[in-house]
């Protein structure tokens, strides 16, 4: 679990309540219904017509990634890829078709098939190379919701202002009408800031971190599986595949 993505949006929520707090104000006049179905539906349906149905499934699917990530573990890979260099060096390439059956990522066990297969290494990674892109470009369109969330939920806040400000002026001869229309103009307005700087921008960077962690592991497991299919000397491919480690470090 991503303890940090948890850390930050309740730091996110009590600092926007305690701030309300210190500042005299009450809890209740920040929890406002119409400006809430405003600004959160009025969002909702902007991203319904713009997005692509399976986008739209997937994207929802990916709001677990901000708690509970993939797990992929470069470490993980440079053992597993260190592990085939071997046997292949010890019983040729066909000596990883015993190896296929137990690999359960799909991206490496495609890489795998064409090993035992037989293809040239160019081939090889022209077709991962392939693979790995449309994998990346897929992911991050679930990003680009959240982004696009983040640019719509201000301004569907705008509208809600507006939207109560027109309540408060249809109702100046009363004022006890008065007094709701003011709260949704306002409150709207921070739940469409709010909600865009506080959930949808760190959800969408948290998939596009989440999908460049990924990639860089698919680039180094095409690395790993050319410099098999060349023949390269574990020992060697060790310390290549090694860099990765330290570029993923460096990252973090």
């Amino acid at each position: 679990m991503d303890y940090l993505s948890v850390v930050g949006l309740l730091l996110a929520f009590v600092a926007i309540f305690g701030g309300n707090a210190i500042e005299g104000g009450t809890f209740d006049s920040l929890i406002n219904g119409p400006a809430a179905l405003i600004v959160i539906g009025g969002t909702l349906a902007a991203v319904l017509v713009q997005t692509p149905t399976h986008t739209l499934k997937r994207s929802a699917s990916a709001l677990k990634w901000v708690f509970f990530p993939p797990h992929v573990s470069i470490d993980d890979g440079i053992n597993k890829l260190l592990s085939w260099s071997v046997r292949a060096r010890k019983d040729g390439l066909l000596g990883l078709e015993s190896v296929l059956p137990k690999e359960r990522e799909s991206f490496c066990k495609k890489g795998l098939q064409l090993l035992v297969d037989g293809a040239e290494p160019e081939s090889i990674q022209s077709v991962l190379e392939v693979d790995m892109l449309a994998r990346e470009q897929r992911d991050l369109d679930l990003a680009k919701v959240y982004d696009s969330m983040a640019g719509y939920s201000p301004t569907i806040g705008i509208i809600g202002a507006v939207l109560g400000l027109i309540h408060v002026m249809s109702n100046l001869a009363d004022p006890s009408q008065l007094g709701a229309g003011i709260a949704t103009a306002f409150v709207a307005t921070i739940y469409g800031v709010g909600l865009a700087n506080l959930v949808f921008l760190p959800i969408a960077n948290k998939i596009r971190h989440k999908v460049e962690h990924q990639t860089r592991y698919y680039e180094m497991v095409i690395d790993g599986l050319v410099s098999i299919a060349e023949g390269e000397n574990p020992r060697s491919l060790e310390l290549k595949l090694k860099g990765y480690l330290h570029l993923e470090h460096a990252k973090v």
